[in-house]
């Protein structure tokens, strides 16, 4: 397959892209709370979120996804191809409709949220084709750019990736969708594949433990068998931890003004930095930075 320069400056986003629906609120809220605030339908979803930053950085996103042929679907096309988000290669149906993400935020983070992605879910390996049986790769000529993977795929996906000769010379990352979600990452520990993103959360879930830093989490993951793991804390230092040991870093302080999609920035940034060269210490750095400044509402949604 031919591996352009051009080409390795494309990266793969596999996973979620769908509508947000967000509702925001600049007083902190609790379970039955009725306030006023602002509500956005906005692109989003995990890989969507990932290539929409990678955009922003000045690379190339192209995802695979399923996205439906219903209006709402005609119309995400659309809002990607304006975004810079490449969707050639998704997977249309007629009989999935368009998922959907419904979250609602305060003040004090978000408050709760419900993720419809039945229909990627559906779709299962289909969208995968594209690299299992060209024009991205195969199993004879696997794909050697850079692949976001989100956990929205169903927990047998998962795991025929983590050992699917199609993936086995990507630079593989990987973050969960939520932390309802985290325990799909198993596989990536046992195979040892994939660099994994998570929160502090995510981590403990995986690990089955609690953890109360960063530093031990990421550990504690290299430990388990994760070729290597980003760990996020909120305000706290995150760690990036790998068979050379584990690096901190403290992020910048900022007031927070939106939460959903920022660990997504955070993984587009790393991704990013990486690939433009910078050593492991600056890229974490550089990716924390790039999140502050996401959560204070410095850049659009």
């Amino acid at each position: 397959m031919d591996q352009s320069t051009e080409n390795k400056q494309e990266i793969l986003c596999i996973g979620s892209v769908l509508w947000d629906v967000v509702g925001r609120a600049t007083i902190a809220m609790r379970a039955g709370s009725d306030v006023p605030g602002r509500i956005q339908r906005i692109p989003g979803g995990v890989a969507m979120n990932i290539a929409m930053a990678l955009g922003r950085f000045g690379l190339q996103p192209s995802a695979l996804t399923a996205i439906g042929i219903d209006p709402e679907g005609e119309e995400l096309m659309a809002a990607c191809t304006r975004l810079g988000v490449d969707t050639t290669h998704a997977y249309r149906s007629p009989d999935l409709p368009t998922d959907q993400y419904m979250a609602i935020e305060g003040a004090n983070g978000l408050i709760a949220a419900i993720a419809d992605a039945h229909s990627l879910e559906a779709a299962g390996a289909r969208i995968l084709s594209p690299l299992r049986d060209g024009p991205l790769g195969t199993s004879e000529a696997p794909y050697e750019g850079t692949i976001a993977l989100d956990g929205n795929l169903t927990h047998a996906l998962l795991e025929e990736i983590a050992t699917d000769p199609a993936f086995a010379r990507a630079d593989l990352r990987v973050a969960p969708a939520s932390p309802g979600k985290a325990e799909r990452l198993l596989p990536f520990l046992r195979h040892g594949r994939a660099t994994l993103y998570v929160n502090l959360e995510e981590a403990g879930l995986l690990c089955q433990q609690i953890f109360d830093t960063s530093e031990e989490a990421a550990s504690a993951l290299v430990a388990r068998g994760a070729k290597r793991a980003l760990v996020t804390n909120g305000a706290n230092p995150c760690s990036d931890g790998n068979a050379d040991g584990v690096i901190t870093a403290a992020p910048p302080e900022v007031l927070v003004t939106r939460i959903t999609g920022a660990g997504d920035t955070f993984m587009a940034a790393h991704m990013a930095a990486e690939i433009s060269g910078m050593a492991r210490g600056a890229a974490l750095t550089r990716a924390l930075e790039a999140a502050a400044i996401y959560v204070s509402g410095e850049l659009p949604s």
